[in-house]
């Protein structure tokens, strides 16, 4: 369903992912777990061409794009392909919840505002915020930004969901309330590619975890290997290190 193959990317001298490959297979959860600076997120904006690798391939719903050598027609047609949900909800001030989540329906997809508006209010109903269509988003929590972030992500049918650390910039009380959301669309069969530093619910959601280091891919597996019998020293220290903060 989504293949990499060689990804490369760097910054000036720096290295930020160094043969990347990754296979992800449809309504498969893959979360991207490991220090900060190891290019995870940078991964996800590769995904969807935020971020130009300077080589590599990437093969969506039966289409391939050479990163080398990709034309701006491509990129569109990738990035219609995929939805990303940001750390900090990117969402328009100055427009309602529900225009937030018309916006790439109606731009990008070219629907009808009726057509675009009924397909809202339904991922608003889903995401528990239908009430709060009319609100902005100063209005709303920062739990309910993100959920309107999800609903946005969801209404342009997307082949898959790049999650970008979703809570890393929300108040503790309010990351259980994106976690249900999240785990809500990875229960409807969605393929999702997670980046997160919340263990244990990527532990839950997971089909299958990938720890980075250095730019690479250090060790994937199922979680129970990663999280529970990990052979990888770069891994185990990791873990340790996150178990002994959190606790």
């Amino acid at each position: 369903m989504l293949n990499i193959e060689h990804l490369d990317l760097s910054f000036g001298d720096s290295k930020v992912l160094d043969d990347i490959n990754l296979e992800v297979h449809k309504g498969e959860v893959i979360t991207f777990i490991g220090p900060s600076g190891t290019g995870k997120t940078s991964l996800l904006r590769c995904i969807n061409l935020l971020e130009k690798p300077d080589g590599g391939r990437i093969t969506l719903g039966g289409d391939t794009y050479d990163y080398g050598s990709i034309t701006k027609k491509e990129t569109l047609d990738l990035r219609r392909k995929t939805a990303m949900v940001f750390q900090q909800y990117n969402l328009f001030k100055n427009k309602t919840v529900l225009e937030n989540v018309m916006d790439a329906q109606i731009v990008v997809q070219k629907k009808s505002k009726a057509a675009a508006r009924d397909k809202s209010m339904a991922e608003l109903a889903r995401v528990g915020l239908e009430a709060k269509a009319d609100a902005y988003p100063h209005q709303l929590s920062g739990g309910q930004q993100q959920r309107v972030s999800i609903a946005r992500a969801l209404a342009v049918e997307p082949e898959v969901i790049l999650f970008d650390e979703p809570t890393s910039a929300l108040d503790p009380e309010l990351v259980g309330e994106v976690l249900k959301t999240i785990g809500e669309v990875a229960g409807s069969g969605m393929t999702i590619i997670l980046v997160t530093h919340e263990m244990s619910f990527a532990e839950d959601i997971s089909d299958r975890v990938v720890f980075m280091d250095r730019g690479k891919v250090a060790e994937e597996g199922p979680p129970q290997q990663i999280f529970r019998h990990s052979n990888h020293a770069r891994t185990q220290q990791f873990l340790r290190k996150f178990y002994t903060a959190s606790h």
